[in-house]
């Protein structure tokens, strides 16, 4: 008999196949898979700004590191070659003979229109993922490309998936993004972030009008001390997530 939803006492887990457990790497947090390229970016540029502040990197920038640490990240779960030839079609893939299964596959280009604009030299695949995802009751899950990756050599097409009530795996359909030639994605590399999102959160009306008089004096407000006044943000405005 299936587990209620409440049995997973409000926490996303993730689950494998026995065989599997401890021999491929685990999901995390996302914040566990900052790259490279940003933890390595200095904070600020050696220059000031216009009104006089030091010039900030994106490495300042707390929007993007709460995106960055945004839900729980899925990592490759066995290293891949990939050979991209010219055509950017005839992509071939490789990886150990005694891997315990398939860790990409292809799709019919057909599935996204190819080679019809945007996607006139694309091949489109999609990483096989082991994991289930299991939330409770009234959850779905945002599963895209991982946050700010500027450094991954390929782009995650996005779904929203209702997976309290979708009792197996997701995969991830890509498109590779890199350059020609011979690579090896590592084991453990981000392939896909997933955020849960309570759907009852959602908000489902909208409005776009005029600012009043009185929103106007507070977007001004709000201009003037986030460019006149050093930690504005982190001080007035942002809440721990």
């Amino acid at each position: 008999m299936e587990e209620s939803r409440e049995d997973s006492g409000g926490k996303i887990e993730f689950l494998c196949n026995p065989d599997l457990a401890g021999v491929i790497p685990a999901p995390e947090r996302a914040g566990k898979f900052i790259p490279d390229w940003y933890r390595s970016l200095e904070r600020e540029m050696g220059m000031p700004t216009k009104e006089g502040l030091p010039g900030l990197t994106a490495k300042a920038c707390l929007p993007m590191a709460d995106a960055f640490g945004l839900g729980y990240v899925i990592p490759l779960p066995m290293s891949v070659r990939l050979l991209v030839p010219e055509d950017r079609i005839n992509i071939q893939m490789g990886w150990a003979a005694d891997a315990p299964f398939q860790p990409v596959e292809q799709h019919h280009p057909g599935q996204i229109g190819a080679p019809e604009p945007p996607f006139q030299q694309v091949m489109p695949l999609k990483f096989i993922n082991p994991w289930r995802i299991r939330v409770p009751e009234g959850y779905s899950v945002l599963f895209t490309q991982p946050f700010n990756h500027a450094e991954l050599p390929f782009s995650c097409f996005t779904g929203f998936v209702d997976c309290d009530r979708f009792h197996t795996t997701v995969n991830f359909p890509f498109q590779w993004t890199g350059p020609v030639g011979d690579f090896t994605l590592p084991a453990g590399m981000p392939i896909a972030q997933l955020v849960p999102i309570k759907r009852d959160a959602l908000l489902r009306d909208h409005e776009a009008r005029a600012a009043s008089d009185a929103e106007m004096a507070e977007q001004d407000e709000a201009n003037r001390m986030k460019y006149n006044e050093v930690s504005s943000y982190a001080r007035e405005w942002r809440t721990r997530k």
